[in-house]
């Protein structure tokens, strides 16, 4: 198994509902934003850039966890925290993160956050807790890889849902996207929906350069070749 996303440019209207959904669901702190979407080309959002041709267009751009099959945040962390779950997904430890910030200056995508925030002191809490997001504890082979009661100190990101995933949902941001511009699902099943919807489509996937081999595929139907997206210019 290997799970991956492909995200439907032509689709994205940047609403970004998905960074909402995702950051109630995930119980993330003020300030972090697991999920960010980008307006290509421009400092803004929404607003539009010039064409070569004279015209205006928008192109959004949903950036997220890559969830690396060959990831750089997996290597450089020093006490195994970050670590490839056996469906192919990048996941952290919270239990044995130490801090470090490591993995957030390795990862070429800038979707780590670190969160300096103490849960008791972070406005929407109650008795301690989060009062929004999923309220159970999610475990991966006895791995601590989601609570809405983070610790202070602990890197952390887009898990495509892992608390969601064990109990057979799909990804928040899948289920919220009012356009359906994502599709989530296992990309070593030609059957499954991410499958079905990549094949015979051309895909681009963020920095393919560096090697880190990322499972977010990014489509533009109305290309005959790779959409020409270049990840950090004019974000």
């Amino acid at each position: 198994m290997k799970l991956g996303m492909a995200i439907d440019l032509d689709r994205c209207i940047g609403c970004r509902t998905c960074m909402v959904v995702c950051k109630n669901h995930n119980a993330q702190p003020e300030g972090i934003w697991w999920n960010r979407v980008f307006t290509v080309g421009s400092d803004e959002h929404q607003v539009a850039t010039e064409t070569r041709g004279g015209g205006f267009e928008m192109v959004f751009l949903p950036v997220s966890c890559q969830h690396c099959e060959n990831a750089s945040c997996v290597k450089v962390c020093p006490s195994g925290a970050s670590y490839q779950a056996a469906d192919g997904t990048v996941l952290i430890d919270y239990e044995r993160c130490i801090g470090c910030r490591y993995c957030l200056a390795a990862c070429p995508y800038g979707v780590r956050q670190f969160n300096w925030e103490d849960p008791a002191k972070t406005k929407g809490v109650e008795k301690g807790r989060y009062c929004y997001g999923y309220p159970l504890d999610s475990h991966d082979e006895g791995r601590l890889v989601y609570t809405r009661d983070r610790p202070q100190g602990v890197a952390e990101k887009c898990t495509f849902c892992q608390q969601y995933r064990a109990e057979g949902e799909k990804p928040a941001c899948v289920r919220g996207c009012p356009a359906n511009a994502r599709i989530f699902g296992d990309l070593d099943d030609p059957s499954s929906d991410v499958s079905r919807f990549l094949d015979g489509r051309s895909a681009v996937r963020l920095q393919e350069e560096l090697g880190n081999d990322p499972k977010v595929f990014y489509v533009q139907a109305g290309t005959k070749e790779k959409p020409s997206l270049v990840y950090g210019e004019g974000m």
